[in-house]
């Protein structure tokens, strides 16, 4: 197990749970089964996964660090592809550690200096939203009031990816809905050729 853990950075060096080294494992093990293939996988590791119910299924979304997203996403398709045949289909979701920063009242500066656009909330449910849904790229967005004053946020993603991905968007619903608490819609938009 000590193999594992170095591929595991949790907060204030709290253990790992079985997920968490499970999925560390697998990544290891891919590491390892070819060198030149997965040669950016090394400098990847996580921070915490957790496991979240979608209907009959199950899904199981990693946390990386903010900073070895770009990394993630070099080798995100192959690495999903892999992890889901070994999770035994269960869907495969990577989201990265954001943090949010209270708001400032008035009077009450907390910090020495102006809390950073990236870490709003909004900023960073909506960051949340677009790591859900890589590597498909989101085309629009709309929100909807309703009568009883609640919100429903209908995203509009690349209808060229529509084949790849229609059969995730229930996985992404459930994650979104989990990780942030918002209602959301995925739709493929309908483009008229003139």
């Amino acid at each position: 197990m000590a193999d594992v853990r170095h591929k595991i950075h949790k907060e204030n060096g709290a253990e790992p749970d079985i997920l968490e080294e499970a999925v560390a494992h697998a990544m290891i093990e891919l590491e390892g089964s070819s060198e030149d293939t997965w040669a950016g996988l090394r400098e990847i590791f996580i921070t915490g996964a957790k496991e979240i119910d979608v209907g009959s299924k199950k899904c199981v979304v990693v946390f990386v660090p903010f900073r070895l997203l770009q990394s993630v996403h070099k080798v995100q398709a192959r690495l999903v592809r892999e992890l889901e045949k070994k999770f035994s289909g269960k869907h495969v979701i990577f989201v990265a550690s954001r943090r949010i920063m209270r708001r400032e009242r008035a009077g009450k500066r907390l910090l020495s200096q102006k809390r950073p656009r990236n870490r709003t909330l909004t900023s960073v449910h909506q960051a949340t939203l677009e790591d859900i849904v890589y590597p498909t790229e989101i085309v629009g967005q709309r929100t909807r009031f309703k009568m009883d004053g609640g919100r429903l946020y209908k995203v509009h993603l690349d209808p060229n990816e529509k084949q790849n991905v229609e059969h995730r968007t229930e996985t992404f619903q459930a994650v979104y809905k989990k990780l942030t608490g918002k209602d959301v819609v995925f739709e493929f938009p309908v483009t008229t050729a003139e």
